[in-house]
């Protein structure tokens, strides 16, 4: 397992004609949307392949336990390859993450790219000692039109072009500015690999969180066990994201979402952000798991990252 005090390293950026696999490690996903999800990644001068069993059904999942473990571990261990690009989220990253072997990849890292579910990967390849990519997947690329502010963003740092982004502020943020090693992704998933070694280490982290179809108090929950176990007091800084999908009068919370949120982070001195576009939501700002970035609010939000370690692509 790597330091996660100290910022993962970047792998190789991508250049034109490189190979990127495209695979299905949680849900199973319509073999429609992976052929335009490779039409899409072909347009930007990658030569895409699809993994063995991407279109596999058994259940909900893209496959057993056995075949989304073996073509994760084929991505990683494909030495010509150069970026794992996940096709979609939903739930299964878990049944397998504590089984992949990081040996073969160490020689030949690649950029892992997803979100939502795949958030438990992230944080694998953090304790790994390796960034990855939070950013939008399969469904995201082939419904957007080519245009697309945030599929093009990921684009850019995929080919080296790291993007420094500015957002509107929101009433409830509070002001300063905090560097850190930017981390999280997925509330729940997350807060299903507490006490694991794949959990975040908060000292030094700017933590940014987002969710869907979570009950506004089952979020608030699941903040409350980041409070009381110590861990909010030690962050460098925090983004709340988009937390989508949810019916606010079944709500057990007096007050809206972001509010009952801010009630329990407003006692910190760093500086948090609310509204940030990170999440389930067509504004999905891609986000670079383990970069060393400085996060600055003020009259708006300013994210933008240090300079980083990258891999030799030699």
């Amino acid at each position: 397992m790597s330091n996660l005090n100290h910022p993962p390293a970047f792998p190789p950026y991508l250049r034109e004609g490189d190979r990127i696999v495209i695979l299905s490690p949680s849900g199973k996903i319509d073999k429609k949307l992976l052929k335009a999800t490779k039409e899409r990644l072909a347009s930007w001068g990658l030569q895409p392949v699809i993994a063995k069993n991407a279109d596999a059904a058994s259940g909900s999942y893209a496959g057993t336990i056995r075949q989304r473990q073996n073509d994760f571990q084929a991505a990683m261990n494909d030495a010509e390859a150069k970026a794992i690009f996940c096709s979609r989220g939903g739930y299964g990253v878990v049944h397998f993450m504590d089984k992949l072997d990081f040996t073969l990849f160490r020689q030949h890292p690649k950029w892992l790219i997803g979100f939502s579910d795949i958030s438990a990967l992230h944080s694998l390849f953090q304790a790994n000692g390796f960034a990855s990519l939070h950013a939008p997947m399969g469904r995201h690329l082939v419904m957007e039109p080519s245009d697309d502010l945030c599929s093009n963003y990921l684009k850019d740092i995929l080919f080296g072009n790291i993007p420094e982004y500015t957002c509107p502020s929101h009433k409830l943020n509070k002001k300063g500015t905090a560097t850190g090693i930017l981390r999280g992704g997925n509330l729940a998933v997350l807060h299903g690999l507490r006490a694991t070694p794949y959990d975040i280490p908060p000292e030094g982290t700017i933590l940014f969180l987002e969710d869907i179809g979570e009950r506004p108090h089952a979020i608030e929950r699941m903040m409350y066990n980041l409070k009381l176990s110590g861990v909010l007091e030690k962050l460098s800084g925090l983004i709340i994201g988009q937390f989508t999908e949810y019916e606010e009068e079944k709500s057990l919370l007096s007050k809206d979402l972001y509010k009952s949120l801010h009630e329990l982070v407003k006692e910190y001195s760093f500086p948090i952000c609310f509204d940030f576009p990170v999440g389930h939501v067509t504004h999905n700002l891609p986000l670079i798991c383990g970069a060393e970035v400085e996060l600055s609010i003020n009259k708006c939000v300013i994210l933008k990252h240090k300079t980083q370690t990258v891999i030799s692509n030699e």
